[in-house]
């Protein structure tokens, strides 16, 4: 079954002297956008009545653009933005309405009273945005082989601009380039260019050939995972640790730290915008490491033949690790695991494959040889000591039981497919672990072995 879905690269501009342009341009954008909102909201009657995009961008476009056969309404507009390129204009026009109908739904439930608390204040119409514009192929941008060509206002008139591509993506190589946006971060200038790409999603994994890579996400450690095949044995392991990111990061928590006990004392609030470019600068050193781990994480899998991915169910999840501001409770913030497992779902998605998640009770709380309750280690938490004596890294043995889980409720699936009773699809609800795979696996190798008069025949 194919579908479309949409992904986005990001192309590095070299911009060399042309930055106070491109600035320039996106403000007369956003301006036009500006003065265009309290446009579309005051004849919102109308136009909210139009179902068809198109007819709504039409419908506005004749507000404000005077041509032959139309007198704009509003014909300020033509003479405040002079030679306004007219696919700039409509992608403003598309923004602007965006805008509108966003706050008028909002505001609708708000009245409606569906809201979060009780005196919850109604939604504003925020006029001023920090939209980007959207470049039309052909109109607004032309595309070379090392260079693209930009529209920009420049010395009182709209002229073209080369720009070199200073580093792509993959993407555009297999898939069609939509209108990119144009992005400004900074001092540096980018086209965010999304793709439409036509996924074929892969047929379900036959469970007596195909292996899952299944990966337990960690504290210690970012993620560790392995390869795991139906009868219980375990071909791969990884450890993935982004060690010097994490220093990173923490050595910015712990200068907040600092500063807020000089700051406050033991009962003091801290001000406003407190240690503000240090959460910044955590926050994109954790948005880094989320990405790494999730580009490991797929390599993996792929490298080994795996078309599924197993995590645990930790959506919602809160940890409550560690005293009121502790170094752990600090880490336990900054866990990565839902950030890790969207991205991970996102480049799955894209090749056809698939994510798989199983309940995470008890994944760790047992050995996966079966032995029992593991007890952790007091100066090493990572460590694992099994009721027979047996040490062990406890991630690692939390990566078996998982992929372990998934097998096992795949079969527990298959063999009650009959029953009529919903409830008993939910999978066992005895401690599963990777004993247990090896213990099914024995059965049935002892159920198709032929018996001793079978072979005296």
């Amino acid at each position: 079954m194919a579908k479309n879905i949409t992904r986005s690269d990001d192309w590095k501009l070299d911009h060399s002297n042309q930055l106070p342009v491109i600035l320039n341009t996106l403000q007369i954008y956003r301006d036009f956008v500006q003065c265009l909102v309290g446009i579309v909201y005051a004849n919102w009657a109308d136009i909210g009545k139009i179902s068809n995009s198109n007819y709504r961008q039409t419908f506005v476009e004749k507000l404000i653009h005077s041509t032959k056969n139309n007198k704009a309404k509003y014909s300020i507009f033509d003479k405040r933005f002079y030679k306004f390129p007219s696919y700039f204009r409509r992608a403003a026009i598309s923004a602007a309405i965006g805008v509108v109908s966003s706050f008028v739904s909002r505001y609708n439930k708000w009245q409606g009273g569906i809201r979060r608390w009780k005196d919850e204040k109604p939604p504003k119409l925020t006029a001023k945005t920090n939209l980007f514009p959207s470049l039309y192929s052909y109109n607004c941008i032309l595309y070379y082989e090392e260079s693209v060509e930009i529209k920009v206002f420049k010395d009182n008139d709209w002229k073209w601009i080369s720009l070199p591509i200073l580093k792509k993506g993959k993407r555009h190589l297999k898939h069609k380039a939509l209108a990119p946006f144009l992005i400004v971060r900074g001092q540096k200038v980018f086209l965010s260019v999304p793709f439409n790409i036509i996924v074929t999603k892969e047929n379900a994994p036959d469970l007596q050939k195909d292996p899952v890579a299944c990966f337990d996400l960690g504290i210690n450690h970012g993620a560790v995972g392995s390869i795991l095949h139906s009868n219980g044995t375990v071909t791969a392991r990884q450890f993935i640790d982004r060690a010097a990111d994490i220093d990173r990061r923490d050595r910015r928590l712990s200068l907040i730290r600092s500063k807020a006990k000089k700051s406050m004392g033991k009962k003091g609030k801290l001000t406003e915008g407190f240690c503000r470019g240090l959460y910044r600068k955590s926050t994109n050193i954790n948005r880094e490491i989320a990405q790494r781990l999730a580009n490991e994480i797929v390599e993996f899998a792929l490298a080994h033949g795996a078309s599924v991915i197993v995590f645990e169910h930790l959506k919602g999840f809160r940890p409550r690790g560690g005293r009121k501001g502790s170094t752990l409770r600090q880490r336990f913030h900054g866990w990565l695991h839902r950030r890790v497992v969207q991205l991970v779902e996102n480049k799955m998605e894209e090749l056809g494959k698939r994510v798989y998640f199983v309940d995470p009770r008890g994944t760790s709380k047992y050995a996966y040889d079966g032995s029992g309750e593991v007890k952790r280690d007091k100066k090493n938490y990572s460590i694992a000591r099994f009721p027979n004596g047996k040490e062990y890294h406890s991630d690692l043995s939390s990566s078996y039981n998982i992929g372990a889980r998934y097998f096992h409720t795949l079969m527990f699936r298959e063999r009650h497919k009959s029953r009529r009773d919903r409830k008993s699809l939910l999978g066992p609800r005895m401690p599963v672990t990777l004993s247990s795979l090896w213990e099914v696996s024995h059965n049935d190798a002892r159920r198709e072995a032929p018996s001793i008069s079978e072979e005296s025949c």
